[in-house]
């Protein structure tokens, strides 16, 4: 029986396309793979200028040959090649990195924020402040660092909002958010703010809301600094922050037995607020000078041995008494008006007298014998008393640059102003003498240690070659009016 034979309909398509696009398709291919890469990009390159309109400005690349030839054949010049961009350069005509250049404000002195001020009668209440070396900073910019900003400038409703959460950030971001605080905080940093940072609520909010009390040894055992530049003398005095920092004792009564041998001894007083604080900044403003005192500032140094960095600038000049400078009494002995205070209207000026700040300097001196580093920016008219010599009674008493303070290293004798185009003769000269006095102050120290000590470093202004110029000329113009009188 022979076998049935299906005619299937429907095949697979074949891979070869039809007679119809076999003669395009070929030919396209062809002359795509008769180009060569480089006429491929020279049509791109052709095409893109068309389409930004620059076509006109495409110089045709012509081979270049001999002036002679060229004149034969009247072949015009080739155009000469475009000037090189100019290297940017600085102000010290070095070549600056490559890349765009800084925004001003990070390279103009009168738009930064930690800029000195300009010498003159409106800015006499601000002068620069310096950080303490080795605290902690966040980048500008950073998120730390607006995060920490944005709280002082809210500062009002964070620490009511955030009493409880404060104290519990790491010792690092509290410590900075107390240095932005004061800095950006217009009414200032206050003794309960410090308070609230570095130990907490009050005793009763912490029992109202069941929270434990801190331990204030484990809390702050690993803050070394604490920078109040700007908050003292305006919103916290130095009595107080003694107060904070060394509370008064309180006796407790010891029981007549212990329960075990092995049982710690009870407390008799208060812990420290801060026991291992070894960086203190007490910069002030020359316009808040009349609120500070030196002798809390006394009193409180002989509680902290151990300072080894201390920043004192725009402190006024050392006294026990500034008030009474004018005051006058008589004498019940000779009857005679006798001057009130250890200095006078005139004890700098004309008797050169320097021995009350000769003695609170050398009273400092002896309580904080590890310090390191001093910043006294700002008290340019007082530096002459840590060169000086006074007579006391039958010895000579003077600040000791190898005993007591022998250990420092770094002492900044800026002026916390800059000279500006339109600063005046006067002006120029009292920033010169400023300079002078720091430089006359590094000589006797290194004068005092000559082999004896260690080496120290004097970090002082100096003055531009324009600002030096007009100084030459107005000490020439005094002599040769000295020499006409």
């Amino acid at each position: 029986m022979p076998k049935k034979r299906h005619n299937n309909k429907y095949s697979k398509p074949p891979s070869v396309a039809p007679p119809s696009l076999a003669l395009s398709s070929s030919s396209r291919t062809t002359e795509h793979h008769e180009r060569s890469v480089n006429q491929l990009l020279a049509d791109m390159r052709r095409s893109g200028l068309r389409q930004n309109g620059a076509q006109s400005n495409v110089i045709a690349a012509t081979p270049t040959v001999p002036p002679s030839i060229r004149q034969i054949l009247q072949i015009p010049e080739t155009p000469a090649p475009r000037p090189r961009r100019p290297q940017r350069r600085d102000a010290n005509g070095r070549r600056a990195p490559p890349g765009p250049p800084p925004p001003r404000s990070w390279v103009s002195l009168a738009l930064s924020q930690h800029a000195p001020k300009e010498l003159n009668a409106g800015n006499a209440g601000h002068i620069q402040h310096w950080r303490l070396p080795d605290a902690y900073t966040p980048d500008a910019g950073s998120l730390i660092d607006r995060l920490l900003r944005r709280m002082a400038q809210d500062w009002e409703q964070q620490r009511y909002w955030n009493q409880f959460y404060l104290y519990t950030l790491p010792s690092h971001l509290r410590t900075g958010l107390l240095t932005y605080v004061a800095e950006i905080y217009e009414p200032g940093l206050s003794v309960k703010d410090l308070r609230l940072v570095l130990a907490g609520p009050s005793d009763e909010k912490l029992a109202e809301y069941d929270v434990d009390k801190p331990d204030l040894n484990s809390l702050n055992g690993d803050v070394f600094y604490l920078d109040l530049a700007g908050s003292v003398g305006k919103s916290l005095t130095v009595k107080e922050l003694n107060e904070l920092l060394f509370p008064p004792k309180v006796e407790v009564e010891q029981p007549n037995l212990k329960d075990s041998w092995d049982a710690p001894e009870p407390l008799s007083g208060p812990v420290k607020m801060l026991p291992n604080l070894t960086r203190l900044s007490l910069a002030i403003d020359p316009e808040h000078a009349p609120n500070v005192s030196w002798k809390q500032l006394l009193s409180l140094a002989g509680k902290l041995p151990t300072l080894t960095h201390l920043n004192l600038s725009g402190w006024p000049e050392p006294s026990l008494t500034p008030n009474a400078k004018l005051a006058r009494v008589i004498s019940p002995v000779t009857g005679r008006s006798v001057q009130y205070g250890g200095t006078g209207p005139y004890s700098h000026n004309l008797d050169n007298d320097w021995s009350e700040a000769i003695l609170i300097l050398k009273r400092l001196s002896k309580a904080l014998y590890g310090l390191e580093y001093l910043d006294l920016t700002g008290c340019g008219d007082w530096f002459p008393t840590l060169m000086k010599e006074s007579d006391g009674d039958f010895t000579v008493d003077f600040v000791d640059w190898v005993g007591d303070w022998g250990k420092i290293t770094t002492l900044r004798l800026y002026s916390g102003y800059a000279l500006t185009d339109d600063s005046t003769g006067d002006q120029i000269s009292r920033f010169a003498d400023w300079i002078e006095s720091a430089t006359a102050v590094e000589k006797h120290i290194r004068a005092q240690r000559a082999g004896k000590g260690r080496w120290i470093t004097v970090d002082k202004d100096t003055l531009l070659g324009s600002a030096e110029a007009v100084l030459k000329t107005q000490r020439l113009s005094q002599l040769m009016w000295g020499d006409v009188v």
